[in-house]
């Protein structure tokens, strides 16, 4: 008796679990990206990097190793004055480890997207700073596919 009550219950509880996500809004398509965006070539970098950080480094590792990673893809024109640029992008580093870009429109001032990674709340110094590299990676990655401007066969 008690194996045909469980055999039912799991027939109940598979047939309910189908009608759940049967009955699941498909996912809504996505906005466009801004055309700003997509057609920037000249970037410039600002840093609004806290006193202080979690991480290794200095307040402004995280604005010297972005901008570095993202010159060497030569993927955009690094500009030093944002009046020469396209897109200004602000990283920005709170103190619940998690790392910030903020994406300007360098003519309206608009703040036209943004992109969070989580670092590493790790007690560990080593861990922390290897979470912290792997998430400056992913935001430049994140950035370049936004942009249009990484290669199709990326992948992280």
């Amino acid at each position: 008796m008690k194996k045909l009550a469980f055999g039912i219950w799991s027939a109940v509880c598979a047939v309910l679990l189908t009608v759940a996500l049967a009955q699941q809004p498909a996912c809504a398509q996505a906005g466009p990206v801004p055309p700003a965006i997509l057609a920037a070539k000249k970037i410039f970098v600002s840093n609004t990097a806290p006193v202080n950080s979690v991480y290794s480094g200095g307040p402004d590792r995280f604005y010297n190793q972005f901008y570095t990673s993202l010159k060497s893809t030569g993927k955009f024109e690094m500009v030093t004055d944002p009046s020469d640029a396209d897109l200004v992008l602000e990283t920005q580093l709170d103190q619940l480890v998690n790392l910030k870009l903020v994406i300007y429109d360098r003519k309206s001032h608009y703040v036209l997207w943004s992109l969070t990674e989580f670092g590493s709340g790790s007690p560990f110094q080593g861990l922390r700073d290897r979470g912290f590299d792997k998430a400056v990676a992913a935001l430049v990655q994140d950035f370049e596919t936004l942009a249009g401007k990484a290669p199709a066969a990326a992948h992280r």
